[in-house]
């Protein structure tokens, strides 16, 4: 079993959640975590050009295609992968943001904002802190405004700090 740090920043679609993740890497990275990203789509995506050398060996029927370069690479599974499956893949990293998955039982920050026209997500109970442009809301845990990232990155730093953003891999 390994241990790695996980946090799923989620909400209803429009609420800023990529705004809030996107702004979060580099201010965790300035306290010298190693940040890993994974997101949630809820539609069908396609990341690897069908007309291109890796494209032609998924459409063939390759279970995995892999495309590498100088400066980066990347592995295409290319079969539906559960949660567990897709954390233990990211390696070398400190801690994994995660947008989405707001049925998992991770600990999560929820991000809400008026302007979306709907109310906060009901089942939350593993919710650790709320970002929100909303006033009174909730007040049983940490609530931070929209744009206030550096200290949402201090909470999260503190609370990566004490381990309670572990998340057992088995």
């Amino acid at each position: 079993m390994s241990r790695i740090s996980v946090v799923s920043v989620m909400g209803w679609s429009g609420s800023g959640k990529t705004t809030v993740v996107e702004n979060l890497i580099p201010c965790l990275r300035a306290k010298g975590l190693r940040v890993g990203a994974l997101k949630h789509d809820g539609h069908s995506f396609d990341i690897d050009d069908r007309r291109k050398d890796s494209g032609r060996f998924t459409a063939a029927g390759a279970e995995v295609t892999a495309i590498s370069c100088s400066t980066h690479a990347a592995i295409m599974e290319n079969r539906p992968l559960e949660l567990s499956e897709l954390l233990a893949r990211i390696c070398d990293v400190d801690i994994i943001l995660i947008e989405g998955w707001k049925g998992s039982d991770l600990p999560k920050i929820e991000v809400h904002r008026l302007g979306s026209g709907k109310s906060r997500y009901a089942d939350s109970k593993d919710l650790i802190a709320l970002v929100t442009d909303a006033e009174g809301l909730c007040e049983e845990i940490p609530v931070f405004g929209l744009d206030k990232y550096r200290e949402i990155s201090e909470f999260i730093y503190g609370a990566y700090s004490c381990g309670k953003l572990d998340f057992v891999l088995s």
